[in-house]
């Protein structure tokens, strides 16, 4: 059995990425809408939102008013800590 594609990415240091992207309607540049874009992505050069942004760009009619992310490694070092002493139970 192999591990899906985006355990091994969370391996390589990918954390879930999610992007609130504000737009402004083609025909209507005085409204703005709003599209949620999620992926895992690189902090902090995050170079998937990267180039979906400028696919964007390109490609779609609606010129970009903002973009808001957050991000949060799924998978991180275990956190340890010592401890001073030693309990016995009977």
């Amino acid at each position: 059995m192999q591990a899906s594609p985006d355990f091994v990415r969370q391996l390589a240091g990918y954390g879930l990425t999610t992007a609130q992207i504000l737009y402004r309607i083609p025909d209507h540049l005085s409204l703005v809408q709003e599209y949620v874009w999620q992926d895992y992505d690189l902090y902090p050069d995050f170079p998937t939102l990267t180039k979906f942004l400028a696919f964007w760009e390109e490609t779609l009619d609606g010129p970009l008013h903002s973009v808001t992310v957050a991000h949060a490694r799924l998978i991180k070092p275990a956190e340890m800590r010592a401890v001073n002493g030693e309990f016995r139970l009977h």
